[in-house]
């Protein structure tokens, strides 16, 4: 039962994942870098702040009481997670919602979902699970497969990419542009996507390393559910700390500082839109936490959420119509793409129940 009510808990993760980025495709006359930093300030700040607020009593004194070290290497991974998490705005630009979401989080949940247990291979700790133990236990080959298959289904996601532009017109790609479905570049977009996702991980190193903090929580009777939210306060430091200044320089830059108050722009809707897509944003980490502690595997419960926000996204795309003008062809692949990636969580989640 408690697999799968992770699993639950990660669809609803996964599903506010795949949905933030729509307010913000209705924010008018702010350039990127305004509303994505507004946002930000409540998915980085002030709702990670709340959250730990209304679930971890006394949240503030575990982190003064945690070491620095952890501190320290928390923060940088939310750092690392802050670049990722900005080329993951321009690769959704480059390349859509649907195959946007599909190429950057497959590789994020990859490499997130791996290598911290890589890295517990050589520096061995009481209760994580190694690559190696992986390796050779049954549920552990089943979700490692489930990551073999995951990355299948994004290859063949890409594969509908590059179809999809050799097929549309000028018009279609102008199209695109003007409704903020996407500046469709395969190329472009597939470099900024590698790179995003493998920064992107470092979201999942952080929560590893900032473990001490959500044990303290549990061990002063704090609900397991939740001990991950104290967490994301120290690592969304680093993520915000990232994108206020690549933001601030674009504002100066491009001179679109006067945004925040342009008054021919309509701003109290531009704020409320940027606000909701930082809350909607925060949640799937809020759940991501309920789901990692029903499945008890950082592994699995990385894939299987990254696996759920690629599947919200891509039906994102097909309603928001990012494929119409392909040949039957080119749909038929992206949705073989999709259904590889359910595949994948079929795997990994049977390979937490032979685990249980």
């Amino acid at each position: 039962m408690n697999i799968l009510i992770g699993v639950i808990y990660h669809f609803i993760g996964g599903t506010a994942a795949g949905s933030f980025y729509m307010p913000y495709t209705r924010v008018k006359k702010w350039a990127w870098e305004t509303m994505w930093i507004v946002g930000g300030f409540f998915s980085w700040l002030i709702v990670p702040l709340l959250a730990a607020w209304l679930t971890v009593p006394g949240f503030a004194g575990i982190i003064s009481s945690t070491s620095s070290t952890t501190l320290w290497w928390t923060y940088v991974m939310g750092i690392f997670w802050g670049i990722g998490g900005l080329t993951y705005g321009l690769g959704v630009r480059y390349l859509g919602m649907s195959l946007g979401n599909s190429v950057i989080l497959g590789l994020t949940a990859a490499f997130g979902a791996l290598l911290p247990s890589v890295y517990y291979d050589i520096f061995p700790s009481d209760g994580k699970v190694s690559f190696t133990e992986m390796l050779q236990s049954d549920w552990g080959q089943y979700v490692l497969i489930g990551v073999v298959i995951c990355l299948v289904g994004i290859a063949v996601s890409g594969r509908a990419g590059i179809m999809k532009e050799n097929e549309l017109s000028a018009q279609e790609k102008e199209r695109e542009k003007r409704t903020g479905t996407g500046e469709f570049n395969v190329g472009l977009g597939l470099i900024v996507a590698v790179v995003s996702g493998v920064l992107s991980a470092c979201f999942n190193y952080g929560i590893e390393i900032g473990k001490p903090m959500a044990d303290m929580a549990v061990d002063r009777g704090v609900n397991p559910l939740f001990q991950n939210n104290v967490i994301f306060v120290v690592l969304l430091w680093g993520g915000l700390t990232t994108n206020f200044i690549w933001c601030t320089f674009l504002n100066f830059k491009n001179k679109t500082y006067t945004d925040y108050t342009d008054k021919k722009a309509p701003l109290k809707a531009n704020y409320l839109l940027s606000a909701l897509a930082g809350l909607t944003w925060f949640l799937q980490f809020f759940f991501y936490g309920m789901g990692e502690s029903k499945l008890g595997n950082g592994a699995s419960s990385w894939i299987v959420h990254m696996a759920f926000i690629i599947l919200v996204a891509n039906v994102w795309g097909l309603v928001l119509k990012e494929w119409k003008g392909v040949s039957n062809k080119t749909l038929r692949t992206v949705i073989l793409g999709i259904l590889i990636i359910v595949l994948a969580i079929a795997f990994v989640g049977y390979g937490n129940g032979l685990k249980a």
